[in-house]
């Protein structure tokens, strides 16, 4: 946030005087618990999906879009939920995501069957997106640009790959203990608790030149989107030349097509163009895009491997990823002093082979295989995770030093969510549809998952290769966020 003074050259922006410890220690708990919970409400969902099955009696497609329904809300309201936190303000548009968020938590745990599960993910997400598209905003208006942003940077990079990685195992907990419901039911005191620190300890901020909205964009995008993921899902169940798969893909390629030129056209787009002619920052979002269509969107199947194959139960499944939990915080820890040192292009491409080297050697999974035998890859793959969460931060906050730090952390989310929501779609048509649920035959899965692993490997090394082609650090940035001279600036 800002105020101006005048020059011989007009109005300049002044830093308005440092924010208080206390406040700064607030807001990050309060960002840091609202993205925990946003995250853990992707990853919990993946243990819970074999009793949410068994209890809704839901198919194939109905029981993804309980994971695409929330990831793809997320995605479409994102970038739109940017542009209004900086035009209404970041801590308002906040508030109203706490009570978007948590109202629909509850309308989850009581859906009486899978359709209506699935609206109410979907309500969810958007309320997710209106969160996430302010968080990095709050953390940019508190902290400024040095070692202390860069430690807060890096405990919000191991809560967003943490808080996925532990999902796992507070999901099956809570199903195994109590009901698959609990996992929404725990969102309400955790949003009502945030809710008034928030209140009480985060301050306003806002664009001082708001931008308007852009309601066609948003609906071109969101249709394009959901019709891109339900043709994928209901295409590997009911066939890729079923006339309702065919209808989708045109309905895709037509909403998109129209979204891009729409958003070259007009005065004020959701999506800016120069954000994205800015090469290291495409670049970063599509390296985004890629780490969570690959690593996290596979999460979803490793889960039902280990409990639909080898039979672990939720507790048991999830305890498989508390080694690389673990891993994934100390890395994610240690980037608050290594990224000073080491370019940002360096950090992420190695991060995403990291990943990709893991994807490659959880291959060894097998029918008869052990718990532990995913367990090598799945440290790899994490520790990669727990470079690049708080380097991609790091780099999308030297975008949001301007006024528009909504916007273009809105951007980076909406990429992030795609991937897991395209991921989770894409990956999954590659394993038999009738063997993602209970009952289904194991060796049929194995041999997808064997697939879909090697082609989020790939996945995750064309997002290495886009880093080291876009992203240049000729010297390492004091704070953890890149200097380029594309454009991206501390």
């Amino acid at each position: 946030m800002t105020t101006t003074s005048t020059t011989q050259d007009g109005p300049m922006p002044e830093p308005l005087p440092p924010k208080s410890p206390a406040t700064r220690r607030a807001t990050l708990v309060v960002v840091c618990v609202t993205t925990a919970m946003l995250m853990l409400d992707i990853a919990v969902v993946n243990t819970a999906l074999p009793s949410i099955a068994t209890d809704l009696d839901a198919g194939v497609s109905a029981l993804q879009w309980v994971v695409d329904a929330y990831t793809l809300a997320l995605a479409t309201v994102v970038l739109g939920a940017g542009s209004w936190a900086d035009r209404r303000g970041r801590r308002h548009v906040f508030l109203v995501g706490l009570v978007w968020f948590t109202v629909a938590s509850l309308l989850c745990a009581l859906a009486p069957t899978i359709w209506v599960l699935d609206i109410a993910r979907a309500a969810q997400g958007i309320g997710g997106a209106i969160l996430f598209a302010c968080s990095l905003a709050l953390l940019a208006d508190v902290f400024e640009a040095g070692p202390q942003r860069a430690a807060a940077l890096a405990a919000y990079g191991a809560t967003i790959g943490g808080a996925f990685a532990i999902g796992p195992l507070i999901g099956g907990l809570l199903t195994e203990l109590l009901n698959w419901r609990a996992i929404f039911l725990v969102n309400i005191p955790i949003g009502l608790v945030t809710l008034a620190l928030t209140v009480r300890w985060v301050p306003e901020s806002r664009d001082p030149h708001p931008r308007g909205a852009d309601v066609p964009g948003q609906i071109s995008a969101a249709v394009g989107l959901a019709a891109l993921v339900f043709g994928l899902l209901h295409g590997n169940e009911h066939g890729w030349l079923d006339p309702l798969t065919v209808a989708s893909a045109v309905v895709a390629v037509v909403a998109l097509v129209w979204f891009v030129r729409h958003e070259m056209r007009t005065s004020e787009p959701m999506l800016p163009p120069h954000l994205l002619a800015n090469r290291a920052f495409a670049g970063a979002q599509l390296a985004a895009f890629a780490i969570s269509a690959s690593l996290f969107a596979v999460f979803v199947y490793t889960t039902i491997y280990l409990q639909n194959v080898l039979h672990l139960s939720p507790v048991e499944a999830g305890l498989v990823y508390i080694p690389a939990t673990v891993a994934m915080f100390v890395v994610a820890g240690a980037t608050a002093t290594l990224d000073r040192r080491i370019p940002v292009a360096v950090s992420l491409s190695v991060s995403l082979v990291l990943v990709a080297v893991g994807l490659v050697a959880m291959t060894a999974v097998d029918v008869a295989g052990s718990r532990y035998t995913i367990l090598p890859g799945l440290v790899v793959a994490c520790i990669g995770a727990g470079v690049f969460n708080p380097v991609m931060s790091g780099l999308v906050l030297g975008e949001s030093t301007s006024d528009h730090s909504g916007l273009a952390a809105g951007v980076n989310d909406a990429f992030r969510q795609t991937g897991i929501a395209v991921g989770v779609a894409g990956l999954g048509a590659l394993l038999p549809a009738q063997s993602l649920l209970p009952g289904g035959s194991p060796q049929e899965f194995v041999s997808g998952l064997h697939h879909a692993l090697l082609v989020a490997a790939v996945i995750a090394t064309l997002g290495a290769l886009v880093c080291v082609v876009t992203l240049r650090a000729p010297r390492p940035a004091g704070d953890g966020v890149v200097r380029e001279t594309a454009g991206v600036t501390a």
